[in-house]
């Protein structure tokens, strides 16, 4: 069990009401949208369990659509992310949906980007603002964003894995996690 931070009872600095519903839901909208790599214009966004059951109430789907504005958690303009999405042109569709086995704060995102890119991404919110993202276009990851993460698709070639670390090495840059 790893130590507990003062941080770990308080929760982040933020604009409430709830630190899973409200602060981790921006912060998986945030990260959504980076991994999406560029301006969402529009999509659907599915709630899991307690998301789905209690989040309109904690302003969840709010704190969702102002992560994808690119807000962060303390960001005094949250209550009024959906009207300044709908302001910008943006679409979003908020539908419940069974995701199965995951976290109850969890949310599936897909998004249709400005130039045409798309993601699916499923990420939790596992209390006080930490977040979890577990799929990316239907691959298993566990992405927290505390560090810099570079996800790569690859087919499974001998050595591959060797090149990149080496790359990563030649540009003096630390492997802190590796998953393969």
């Amino acid at each position: 069990m790893g130590r507990s931070s003062v941080f770990d009872l308080l929760g982040p600095i933020m604009v409430g009401p709830s630190s899973s519903h409200t602060a981790g839901a921006v912060r998986l909208g945030a990260m959504a949208r980076k991994i999406l790599g560029e301006e969402p214009i529009g999509g659907t966004i599915r709630l899991h369990g307690s998301f789905a059951k209690t989040g309109k109430g904690h302003g969840t789907n709010l704190a969702l659509i102002a992560g994808l504005l690119g807000m962060r958690p303390d960001d005094e303009r949250i209550p009024e992310a959906i009207q300044i999405a709908k302001a910008q042109g943006l679409n979003f569709t908020f539908e419940s949906a069974d995701l199965g086995d995951f976290h109850p704060n969890t949310v599936q995102f897909e998004l249709l980007g400005k130039t045409g890119g798309h993601a699916q991404i499923v990420g939790s919110s596992i209390g006080g603002g930490t977040i979890v993202i577990r799929r990316i276009n239907d691959y298993k990851v566990e992405i927290r964003g505390d560090y810099p993460t570079l996800v790569i698709l690859h087919q499974d070639l001998p050595g591959l894995v060797a090149q990149v670390t080496l790359l990563l090495a030649t540009a003096q840059t630390n492997i802190a996690r590796m998953m393969v």
